[in-house]
């Protein structure tokens, strides 16, 4: 069982290899700017100082999964829970060097071997289970190279989504995060996405297959550009109930919440490695025609 020692050991001792090291980015440019009182510990796991990575939960069944590219530079990154089988959040960032291009989406879905056998999500998960396989990182967030775009199709990167919400408003909050990846607007954009796995509140079901299917889905957004406002830090997020009744809706101004708001909703602390000052400044509201809404 999970819950005694010697067990304990043996799964620390799994995360351990499970995931690497490496040096920290050199995007991360806030560190040692300010007083940080919730910032990720980067002693064990360097990536985990990355702006875009929430306040890791850790212990001994979450898994933080850093997904890189053969060149040494990261993908997107996940915080994985072994014992439900799902992923908390995926998160990553755009800016000047990984965006723009456009490959081929090969629809080749793929087991993660970074997660033990026995705690992964497969093919044989989802099939008849009723729900599509909804990417997080989603595929044409990562149209600069091949290989990024492959690692999007990881298990550990989707979750179970019904079929006209993963295509419908899902898809369109997607597009619209999109529209900002332009090097007019932002300088980086960094993203966290995911569904609602915590509490049993927010789930709607675990399949008779064995995936657990979140009751909402989320998106935090923060944005990095030359403005003296924040030091250039703006952030919006989107907060939505998982159902297949929305009939292609675009306008996404009801499910528009602030950052502060979004942390209550989901119990996850978004971008805690900005300074405090800078933080508590951008997650306190929305500025809604800096984003574009009315």
């Amino acid at each position: 069982m999970l819950h005694k020692h010697s067990a304990r050991l043996w799964l620390m001792a799994i995360l351990t290899m499970a995931v690497g090291l490496c040096a920290c980015s050199s995007d991360d440019d806030v560190s040692g700017e300010s007083a940080n009182r919730n910032a990720n510990k980067t002693s064990e796991y360097p990536e985990a100082g990355r702006i875009e990575i929430p306040q890791l939960r850790g212990g001994v069944v979450n898994m933080f999964l850093v997904k890189k590219l053969s060149s040494g530079e990261v993908n997107y990154c996940i915080e994985w829970n072994i014992v439900k089988k799902a992923q908390r959040w995926s998160a990553f960032r755009w800016d000047k060097s990984n965006s723009g291009g456009y490959v081929k989406r090969e629809d080749n879905f793929i087991e993660d071997t970074d997660i033990p056998e026995i705690y992964r999500t497969t093919y044989n998960n989802y099939r008849g289970s009723g729900y599509t396989r909804g990417h997080i990182v989603a595929s044409a967030d990562r149209w600069n190279s091949q290989e990024a775009n492959r690692q999007t199709f990881l298990y550990s990167n989707m979750q179970p989504q019904l079929y006209d919400f993963n295509g419908g408003i899902w898809a369109n909050m997607e597009m619209k995060i999109r529209t900002w990846n332009t090097d007019a607007f932002r300088d980086t954009l960094y993203v966290c996405k995911g569904g609602t796995i915590d509490h049993s509140s927010d789930i709607i079901e675990t399949t008779s297959t064995g995936l657990l299917v979140p009751k909402y889905f989320f998106m935090a957004i923060l944005c990095k550009n030359s403005s003296t406002v924040n030091g250039g830090y703006k952030a919006i997020g989107f907060y939505i109930e998982h159902r297949d009744d929305y009939i292609d809706e675009k306008d996404l101004t009801p499910y528009i919440v602030s950052i502060d708001q979004l942390e209550q909703l989901t119990g996850i602390d978004f971008f805690c490695n900005l300074p405090d000052h800078i933080e508590d400044a951008v997650e306190a509201s929305v500025a809604y025609r800096a984003w574009g809404f009315q």
